[in-house]
């Protein structure tokens, strides 16, 4: 895991910084949305929490590893725009493009309409939609 300096901007770009933004939800404090928490999953991947990931996927299509540490090469998050965010009480949506590098190549976008659910407080990630 990569340290985070909490003066600097959150890995999500929140720009209030690391202490106020995803580093509360890394250590277990529940989204109070879908796009929170899309958020800090963009922001657990740039700092490998694949703890996070994973604890934050729903059990239905959770996988049982990601590796992140053995991506070679290891991409390079680049940044993050959230395009929507649909509401609901126990279901929701958010539409986001996250850029990222792999190695020395060219930047690339991760356009994504991902599903997110509500279960005993706390959302989770369920399944994702890539868009070309």
């Amino acid at each position: 895991m990569r340290a985070v300096d909490t003066l600097t901007p959150c890995p999500c770009g929140n720009p209030a910084g690391y202490a106020r933004c995803c580093g509360p939800l890394h250590e277990g404090t529940p989204a109070p949305d879908a796009e929170a928490l899309m958020r800090s999953r963009y922001s657990a991947y740039v700092l490998k929490r694949e703890d996070y990931l994973l604890a934050t996927w729903h059990p239905s299509t959770r996988p049982a590893h990601l590796k992140l540490a053995a991506q070679q090469p290891a991409p390079s998050w680049l940044g993050l725009s959230v395009k929507r965010h649909e509401r609901g009480a126990a279901e929701a949506v958010v539409e986001f493009v996250a850029r990222l590098r792999y190695g020395g190549g060219r930047a690339q976008r991760l356009h994504e309409v991902s599903r997110f659910v509500r279960e005993d407080g706390r959302w989770y990630y369920v399944d994702g939609e890539i868009l070309a």
